[in-house]
């Protein structure tokens, strides 16, 4: 069984899982498969907006298909969820890549 047929089992066993949806999107970035990967990033996101890890993965995966401006808003929504939760180490990393697509 795939990998991402483990994940899918998961998921269906608990479609609230936000750590899931965050998994089966990686497999799918892996995959190179970014409509798939930008859907579950949102899917966890939904499940939990907290989730920082996925904003930054989702512009990562959107910079890769060449959608800057989709992946810099990406971040930026990120960057301001990081900031409402006080996750430091969040705001840095999703700030440093921000700037990064900025330059």
């Amino acid at each position: 069984m795939s990998r991402l047929a483990q994940l899918e089992k998961l998921r269906a066993a608990d479609p609230d899982d936000p750590d899931v949806a965050y998994m089966i999107a990686q497999e799918h970035a892996k995959l190179g498969d970014v409509p798939a990967a930008v859907h579950w990033y949102d899917t966890c996101l939904a499940l939990n907006g907290s989730y920082h890890y996925a904003y930054f993965h989702k512009a990562k995966a959107l910079e890769s298909a060449g959608d800057l401006d989709k992946a810099r808003a990406t971040l930026e929504a990120g960057l301001e969820r990081a900031k409402k939760d006080g996750n430091a180490k969040a705001l840095n990393e999703i700030s440093a890549y921000l700037f990064e697509l900025r330059a």
